[in-house]
C-alpha cells in the first residue's frame, strides 16, 4: 500500500501540468491504468508500474529512477511497456504516413484493409513480436490496461485517430488479450 502510494505521488509530481486530450490532468490516465490493473487482482509491482507507464517516456523521469524507487521488476515492466507502446506508435504513424485520406476515403481503405489476408497477417506477426519481446506477462497486461483505458476515452481524439486505433485494438491488442 505504501509502495503505490508513493508511485502515484511520483506519477503525480511527473505529470503535474500535463493535460489530456479531453483537457483533464494526464494524472486521471495512469490512475485509471492502475485502477484497472488492481480490479484484475494483479500484484503490486504490476499496479505501480500501471502507475508510472507513461512518466518515462514523457517526463524527465528515468528508469534508473523508477528502478531505484521501486526496485527491478517495476522497472522491467515499465521498460517493457514502453518499448510496446513505441512500437505501436511506430506501426500507427507507418500507417499514417502511406495513407494522406479524408475520413471517408480513410474508412473505405481501412475496410478494405480489413479483409486482406495479408494484413491479418500483418497482425498477427506483430502480436508474436510483442509475445517474443516480452519475458515478463505483466509487461502485456500493462499495455493492455493502458489501451483499455484509451479506448474508454477515445471520443477526444480526431475521427481519423479514432479510427487507426480502434482497428490497430481490433487487428492486435484484443487478438492478444484472447490469447492471455
Amino acid at each position: 500500500r505504501t509502495a503505490v502510494i508513493s508511485a502515484l505521488t511520483v506519477a503525480h509530481a511527473a505529470h503535474a501540468g500535463q493535460k489530456r486530450k479531453s483537457g483533464d490532468p494526464f494524472i486521471i490516465h495512469p490512475v485509471a491504468v492502475a485502477e484497472i490493473l488492481a480490479d484484475m487482482q494483479m500484484d503490486t509491482d504490476t499496479v505501480i508500474a500501471g502507475l508510472l507507464h507513461d512518466t518515462v517516456e514523457d517526463t524527465d523521469v528515468t528508469f534508473d529512477e523508477v528502478e531505484r524507487m521501486f526496485g527491478r521488476d517495476v522497472r522491467r515492466i515499465v521498460e517493457g511497456e514502453t518499448k510496446l507502446s513505441k512500437a505501436a506508435t511506430v506501426v500507427g504513424q507507418w500507417a499514417d504516413s502511406k495513407i494522406k485520406l479524408t475520413e471517408g476515403e480513410w474508412d473505405m481503405v481501412v475496410a478494405e484493409r480489413r479483409s486482406e489476408e495479408k494484413a491479418l497477417r500483418q497482425a498477427s506477426n506483430l502480436r508474436n513480436m510483442f509475445l517474443a519481446m516480452t519475458e515478463d506477462i505483466r509487461v502485456i497486461i500493462v499495455k493492455l490496461a493502458d489501451r483499455l483505458h484509451n479506448m474508454r476515452t477515445l471520443e477526444h481524439m480526431p475521427p481519423a485517430k479514432q479510427t487507426r486505433i480502434s482497428r490497430e485494438t481490433l487487428d492486435i491488442f484484443a487478438p492478444l488479450a484472447h490469447r492471455l
